[in-house]
């Protein structure tokens, strides 16, 4: 990681968190206003010009409302439970442009010439004077860090069911914390076709790949969506909010929260969903790339406003399909929940990866890769419509 300016950095950190936590808040108001036009309804329409004003007044409510603490609840545990979620939720964001960014500079090898090395000191000064729309940029190990950071979120769910000494809540915090652990496998199986076509784990880098061969969504679909469904199933949406089964466990594993507590844990929700947007738009469809649009310059104010405006649009097109989804379908069983984990996803990020190895090695061109995506998806389909067909012996 590059060394950069204090200062750059530190406004850069509070104005993410700032856009972050106000998108948040408007999300939710999104959300509501999305639910009612499904329905029927025309949600909030009271606080302010339609609307508009009712996350602020739903934020006074959370800051004002009564800290009610279960008697035998562990005091601390139970206090750190949405500090963690919500908190793992924000540390993801660290290493996800938010912008156009340009490819840090290769280091020079080990044996490379005085020319080569002045060559690399020139574009690693010009790589430091330029701004990059991430807080933390030029990381390496980019991915591996969102994946590292968003897996502790999973504590915070247990923590939170343990800890106020509610037989719901720790039901939820079970059930959560399997469903968690077992859809981070296919999540992680479907980025490694990508990262093995990019050859680098840094985002960055992972953009200017797609920007000069193609977005990854073009040559694997099938591991495209793997992560889609895999993200639901992390971000606790529908039809994967098994934590949340208002109907068996009262509410999961937040049942004995209430005021600012329950909102960090509604707020670690909607970060890590906005997150997972981030990463969907950056890693399958080209981040800020927008092909049927002449390039804009690389440099200049136009260019970086064109270039934010692409990819806000894909991260809120990704924001308003988690959003419609939650109205279109029934929510899963627990079984069938994790019956699709293991049995179908796991081995279809399986058979992907392999099938990547096996171009990559071989030097084939990546077509093959959106040929073999398309036949395991429907070979996919077929075997299982035939597997519940058959009749089951007694």
């Amino acid at each position: 990681m590059h060394e950069f300016h204090w200062t750059h950095t530190l406004i850069t950190v509070v104005v993410v968190l700032a856009v972050i936590m106000g998108a948040c808040a408007y999300l939710i108001l999104l959300e509501r206003k999305t639910a009612a036009f499904i329905q029927d309804r025309l949600g909030p329409n009271r606080v302010g010009p339609h609307g508009l004003l009712q996350p602020i007044a739903d934020g006074l409510k959370f800051l004002f409302k009564e800290e009610v603490i279960p008697r035998r609840a562990d005091r601390l545990l139970f206090l750190m439970a949405p500090a963690v979620a919500m908190g793992t939720a924000l540390f993801a964001f660290a290493v996800v442009p938010f912008g156009p960014t340009s490819v840090p500079p290769d280091p020079p090898p080990p044996d490379a010439t005085m020319q080569q090395v002045r060559q690399y000191e020139i574009a690693l000064a010009e790589y430091k004077a330029s701004y990059q729309f991430v807080i933390a940029p030029g990381l390496d190990i980019g991915i591996l860090f969102v994946f590292a950071i968003g897996s502790l979120s999973v504590y915070g769910v247990i923590l939170g069911g343990w800890a106020s000494n509610n037989k719901y809540s720790f039901i939820g915090g079970l059930r959560s914390s399997a469903q968690l652990i077992s859809y981070e496998i296919p999540l992680g199986l479907s980025v490694l076709g990508v990262l093995l076509m990019a050859g680098s784990l840094n985002l960055e880098r992972i953009l200017d790949v797609q920007t000069r061969y193609g977005w990854f969504i073009l040559y694997q679909p099938l591991a495209f969506l793997l992560f889609l469904v895999s993200a639901f199933a992390e971000t606790n949406r529908l039809p994967f909010d098994l934590a949340e089964a208002e109907q068996e466990l009262v509410g999961g594993f937040h049942t004995e929260y209430s005021g600012l507590k329950f909102g960090m844990f509604f707020l670690g929700e909607y970060t890590h969903m906005i997150t997972t947007s981030f990463l969907l738009s950056i890693l399958f469809l080209g981040g800020w790339h927008c092909p049927f649009l002449a390039e804009p310059a690389h440099t200049g104010m136009v260019g970086t406003i064109v270039k934010l405006m692409v990819l806000a649009l894909k991260v809120f097109g990704f924001i308003m399909l988690y959003m419609i989804i939650r109205w279109t379908i029934p929510r899963f069983r627990f079984d069938q929940l994790m019956a699709l984990a293991w049995k179908v996803l796991i081995p279809l990020a399986l058979a992907n990866f392999v099938c990547v190895v096996i171009v990559q090695e071989f030097g084939w061109s990546w077509v093959w890769l959106t040929l073999a995506s398309i036949a395991l998806f429907f070979g996919a389909g077929y075997f299982g419509t035939r597997s519940q067909t058959t009749p089951q012996p007694v």
